[in-house]
């Protein structure tokens, strides 16, 4: 296994756990440059890209390249070696949805031009390029529009609710909601997606499919269970809603059912377990004081 990253949002702190094994190898690579590999390659997992609103917001032009330039040269790649192409896309490119649940055949309500826009449409541009080097190429590809996922080694302060009302739960702050809190997401538990995204990758299934977990809740409730898991009194405090905010979001999942065999298996609170054990250790560890390096992070190469 080879993986390529810049480690722009990234940390190697994540992988530390495969070093030394003979079946994986990392390289520090832009996959908007062109990329030479040598050999055989099977299956190419394009997941490049930054994933929360902080991070979009803060390198929009990098996450448009990545979804234009980056796709164009890993499907450059899959054709050359003959190799199944597995693109990561999102909820995202249904935008504010106007139909409910979002289902694949669903075209989305997204503002190009908002600040989302520019996460929303380098995904929404992935999936187009992606469709056309199948066609037009006749490369393998797959499509998997990832809906809200959480786990372990998510990074403290990337801004996405989960490790934001953890971190803030655990150190005993104010959980920060936006708008009224009514807005509902859908959780996935990160093993959950994985075995979903394999499913598919062994698939013949070119056309994109939902993977995520269909258990609807609102944000205020997300931030009342996580203030529950981990046992404190934090107060809940409301901030103005983002622009283009989603208002609802909730995979249709009967394709990847029917298609895949997959469903998710983890309930909502062992998941949220699991990560909350993660979060507390890291903040036990020193996370986020002096010292620990870029992002918080002890950084090594």
């Amino acid at each position: 296994m080879l993986c390529l990253d810049n480690l722009l949002t990234g940390n190697v702190a994540n992988i530390e756990h495969l070093a030394g094994r003979d079946t994986f190898r990392f390289i520090k690579h832009d996959v908007t440059q062109y990329i030479y590999l040598p050999g055989r390659v099977d299956f190419i997992f394009h997941f490049a890209s930054p994933a929360s609103p902080v991070d979009y917001l803060e390198y929009p032009i990098q996450t448009l390249k990545v979804g234009a330039l980056g796709t164009h040269k890993a499907l450059g790649l899959a054709r050359s070696k003959g190799a199944v192409f597995v693109l990561a896309s999102t909820s995202e490119v249904y935008g504010d949805p106007q139909v409910h649940p979002q289902p694949e055949s669903y075209w989305g309500n997204v503002n190009p031009i908002g600040p989302r826009g520019v996460y929303d449409e380098a995904k929404r541009f992935a999936e187009a390029l992606t469709m056309a080097y199948h066609r037009y190429h006749g490369v393998s590809t797959r499509i998997v529009r990832i809906f809200n996922t959480y786990g372990p080694r998510m990074r403290p302060d990337d801004g996405r609710v989960v490790p934001t009302f953890i971190v803030q739960a655990l150190r005993g702050e104010p959980l920060t909601v936006f708008g009224d809190g009514s807005q509902t997401r859908s959780f996935c538990y990160v093993t959950d997606l994985i075995e979903g995204i394999f499913a598919l990758a062994q698939s013949d299934e070119f056309d994109p499919v939902n993977i995520g977990n269909p258990k609807e809740m609102t944000v205020l409730e997300f931030a009342q269970e996580i203030r529950r898991l981990c046992g404190g009194d934090s107060e809940i405090v409301h901030k103005p809603l983002p622009v283009d905010d989603p208002k609802v979001r909730q995979p249709n999942i009967e394709k990847a059912r029917k298609k895949l065999h997959w469903e998710p298996r983890t309930p909502l609170e062992e998941g949220l377990k699991k990560s909350i054990e993660y979060f507390r250790a890291l903040l036990e560890s020193g996370w986020g004081s002096p010292g620990m390096g870029q992002r918080g992070f002890k950084m090594s190469l």
